[in-house]
């Protein structure tokens, strides 16, 4: 019995040891911080107004560095050069496009003849024929406009490099 309590005071010594060795060296760690401006230091500047912190823990996180805008026309030059090179075809294809469209509107406006297009052979017994072939020229002619309109904006916006 005497052997089995000499074992259990050897481990409780070893606890209360371990014990002591976490509180030193906890109490170690723990050092004064002194907040100076935003900076953050064991050691205070005594030229500038710093404040002693009570926990005792900071983390401090590094943020990210903004990049600077590049201003070197050499590299600025080059990335124009290029975006117009890719943006070519676009471009031809929305001119081609738009000849098309106002090719178009040229025969639309030849055929509407100032709101009175002239009559086919079955619109002359039925005035509603004709009346429904009228309001359809019209109509295709506003959805020609606005898509001519709409083509040379987008001509515009490519043009000048300009994004959507």
């Amino acid at each position: 019995m005497r052997l089995r309590l000499l074992g259990w005071a050897r481990i409780w010594l070893l606890w209360v040891g371990a014990v002591m060795v976490c509180e030193a060296s906890a109490a170690s760690e723990l050092q004064a911080v002194y907040r100076c401006g935003n900076a953050y230091t064991h050691q205070p500047d005594p030229a500038v107004k710093c404040k002693l912190l009570t926990s005792g823990r900071v983390t401090v996180l590094e943020s990210t560095k903004v990049q600077e805008p590049q201003t070197t026309s050499s590299t600025t030059q080059g990335e124009v050069d290029a975006q117009r090179h890719r943006e070519k075809p676009s471009y031809m294809a929305l001119q081609a496009e738009l000849q098309r469209a106002q090719m178009l509107r040229v025969d639309l406006l030849r055929e509407w003849n100032n709101g009175e297009p002239e009559r086919r052979a079955d619109e002359f017994k039925q005035a509603q024929k004709y009346q429904d072939r009228v309001m359809q020229l019209r109509q295709a002619l506003q959805r020609l406009e606005a898509d001519i309109v709409g083509l040379q904006r987008e001509l515009a916006r490519v043009s000048s490099g300009a994004k959507p």
